[in-house]
């Protein structure tokens, strides 16, 4: 009788300036829980490049900064290229316990759902003592009670860095019509919602320091104008009053 092939599984590092932490977060993972790990480096200014080729392993580099969301776009693609059945998206600045990445993709690999992210926020006190800047933790909590509402789940948070993703999702969605900048996440949950895949979140730990990435004030602004104006496209779509090219 012959088994099931295992599927297979590639890790994917949007990296930008991540040359001080890139190394922690991919020795991090587990030994034989992927395949694969792919950077894909956004023309970084400082030692990235170099600190990724002595790891040895698979290295794309943009020539100029393309932007958070086109970086994961290439990461995407090349993980396709390559045949994964099974895409996690882990970024490289410590911030997230990538030595639970086994339990992100686990249950995409046994059918259970198409997509699993990483939840940091059980407590606000486990959350400002991670070093969540208390801006940030209310931030959150009041965007992701109004993406509640208008989506229809129930998740704790909808801002997390390390996500796990079935080939079914990225084959399936319009990545190339999402944002090249930071609210390309969001245009790629929203529109799976849509799509109705099924989506679960796993408890990790919190984990800011000097070192995590972090977007500036002007950049968060648009990047919160950017949240609401795709919940009011998801409403209009779901209306029949509009069909956003995000979500066809």
């Amino acid at each position: 009788m012959k088994l099931p092939r295992r599927p297979k599984v590639i890790a994917v590092m949007p990296a930008y300036n991540a040359a001080k932490t890139i190394v922690k977060t991919y020795k991090d993972i587990p030994p034989g829980v992927i395949d694969e790990v792919i950077v894909v480096d956004d023309a970084s200014t400082d030692d990235t490049t170099a600190v990724v080729k002595k790891l040895g392993i698979t290295l794309i580099r943009h020539e100029k900064n393309k932007g958070y969301g086109a970086n994961q776009k290439t990461c995407y693609r090349q993980a396709l290229k390559r045949g994964a059945d099974i895409v996690v998206m882990i970024h490289p600045d410590y911030q997230y316990d990538s030595s639970l990445t086994d339990e992100l993709t686990r249950p995409i690999a046994s059918g259970r759902f198409d997509i699993m992210f990483g939840r940091r926020i059980r407590t606000r006190k486990e959350a400002l003592a991670g070093g969540m800047p208390r801006i940030k933790y209310f931030l959150n909590r009041a965007v992701s009670l109004v993406e509640n509402i208008v989506l229809g789940v129930n998740f704790t948070e909808h801002m997390s860095g390390f996500r796990a993703y079935s080939k079914r999702v990225l084959e399936t969605l319009p990545l190339s019509k999402f944002s090249d900048d930071f609210i390309f996440d969001q245009h790629l949950m929203i529109s799976a919602i849509a799509y109705g895949f099924s989506v679960a979140e796993y408890p990790v730990p919190i984990r800011y320091s000097d070192q995590s990435s972090s977007i500036r004030y002007m950049k968060g602004a648009k990047f919160l104008i950017g949240i609401f104006a795709t919940l009011i496209l998801f409403l209009l779509f779901k209306t029949g009053v509009y069909k956003s090219n995000i979500f066809v």
